[in-house]
């Protein structure tokens, strides 16, 4: 099988020409500009085969593919932009998305079974087949999508990306692969499970191993749950709503959106498909979609205890876009208090003044390192610190091959200097609530016990915080996972300042 580079420019390859002749000669008249007169004993040249084009769903499953290695962009914000945009609803949308979030999920498995049967590595294959290949091997490995059909709308759309040559080495290359199932393929190719167990796992639950690591790290004593974690990782996830409080009960938006009240945040509404966009409550901003894990740390802060009166005054260190913001708000109104919001990017504080209309808010556009707010202002301080967002992974199809090992310590070191700022900001007696969307340890314990070291600050037992939800880790610590709570592997902690 041989995959020659692409041709340039947008013309698939075609030889240009003005108002799409192939070739300006002279015409029957002698003048140029028309058609070339053929001899009647020349042969005529060969025509290229007519292509089928990828239907709708295979079409704009492919377009989130090629948004995602061209410009970086995020699958779970550029796929429903383009449903929308081309009226794609109902089974067609719902076949998309699990092309275009299932063959992102699942890259790094796909590369290593696209390069065994190419016989090269993956990065030596040109992007744009190489998506195409991918969008096959996972229709071929991973659905329920019929051989032929898989192998034969990718071959034809390769076709015409390209020409027939490419068109035949993508036949070649997905022919092998439909000749085994997954299982097969990760029998040979995967790292031996008696001498890389962890290997072994990430691959087979399409993880990077480093991320695997991550999470068998932070399992600690726990750490025979890894294959339930990394399972659960690869699932896709139920849509979660807040029913804003004072406003919806969650009973009353389950019962609105045909869905089912949550297991632990009072608030909490599982939704089993739809467009959660087209419900009237999030509509109206009486509800947002919003993973109940989050829903728990927001109200974690609320709840914790302070030494001394609760003036009502409460800050959000890292708002954006707002959700937390919004469910803290809220309750904060129920009890006459108040919330001030620190996000320094403007679109992200935009979302944020969009989340919480209504809400006794007041948005600041600022560093939350160097806010401008006085020293012990407040009773309570959030920070939901940006991290790599390991723990949110199955929400986020294509991050887990984006980021590296090498964002932690710059992440790392962000974060230790926010939890700084908020101890500076919280008063002597109220509380800090620092969080993360990442199990990595030195995103949550070595940030906290950084702060423990160098700061006036006491760990409280946050655990109490996340009732009714158990199974919360040793302590004082909260650790939420997907596969023991259904939400986003979320991390909390709470401080006390020293009064």
């Amino acid at each position: 099988m041989s995959e020659q580079p692409r041709r340039g420019g947008n013309d698939r390859g075609r030889p240009k020409g003005n108002g799409g002749t192939p070739f300006h000669g002279r015409g029957r008249d002698g003048k140029a500009g028309g058609p070339p007169r053929r001899d009647p004993g020349q042969q005529r040249p060969p025509r290229r085969p007519r292509r089928s084009p990828l239907d709708p769903a295979r079409q704009v499953a492919f377009d989130v593919l090629r948004a995602v290695s061209e410009r970086d962009a995020y699958a779970n914000l550029v796929l429903p932009a383009l449903l929308a945009d081309r009226g794609i609803s109902g089974r067609d949308a719902a076949f998309a998305t699990e092309l275009a979030y299932g063959t992102s999920r699942t890259r790094g498995l796909l590369d290593a079974v696209i390069a065994a049967a190419a016989g090269r590595p993956a990065d030596q294959i040109d992007p744009v087949l190489l998506d195409l290949l991918r969008l096959g091997s996972y229709q071929l490995l991973r659905t329920n999508v019929a051989p032929h059909a898989a192998v034969s709308t990718t071959v034809e759309q390769a076709g015409i990306e390209f020409d027939s040559a490419r068109a035949g080495f993508v036949n070649g290359v997905l022919r092998t692969i439909s000749g085994r199932d997954e299982a097969s393929w990760v029998t040979e190719l995967a790292p031996p499970q008696e001498t890389d167990p962890v290997g072994h796992l990430a691959f087979l639950h399409a993880h990077p191993r480093w991320v695997a690591q991550a999470f068998t790290d932070a399992l600690g004593t726990d750490a025979g749950e890894l294959d339930a974690a990394l399972a659960a990782d690869d699932a896709r996830p139920l849509v979660h709503l807040a029913a804003r409080p004072g406003v919806l009960t969650a009973e009353e938006l389950a019962r609105e959106a045909d869905g089912t009240v949550g297991r632990y945040s009072p608030y909490a509404v599982y939704l089993s498909g739809g467009d959660p966009g087209q419900l009237a409550a999030v509509r109206d901003g009486k509800a947002l979609v919003q993973d109940e894990g989050s829903q728990l740390v927001a109200r974690a802060l609320t709840l914790a205890p302070v030494i001394g009166e609760d003036s009502g005054q409460w800050l959000d260190l890292c708002s954006g876009p707002g959700g937390k913001t919004a469910l803290i708000a809220a309750i904060a109104a129920q009890q006459g208090g108040s919330v001030t919001a620190i996000e320094p990017a403007p679109r992200r504080a935009e979302l944020v003044e969009l989340n919480t209309r209504g809400l006794p808010v007041e948005v600041i556009r600022a560093d939350g390192r160097e806010a401008p707010l006085g020293p012990g202002s407040f009773d309570r301080v959030l920070v939901d610190a940006p991290c790599t967002g390991l723990g949110a992974l199955r929400r986020r199809p294509e991050a887990r091959w984006r980021r590296t090992p090498a964002d932690v310590p710059a992440l790392a070191k962000l974060q230790r200097e926010l939890l700084a700022a908020a101890i500076t900001l919280v008063r002597p007696g109220g509380v800090v609530l620092y969080a993360t969307c990442s199990p990595h340890l030195a995103e949550t314990v070595g940030v906290v016990s950084d702060a423990l070291r160098r700061q006036p600050v006491t760990a409280l037992d946050t655990r109490p915080l996340f009732s009714p939800a158990d199974e919360l880790g040793s302590g004082p610590y909260v650790q939420l996972w997907p596969h023991r709570h259904g939400t986003d592997a979320m991390f909390a902690a709470a401080l006390q300042k020293h009064a």
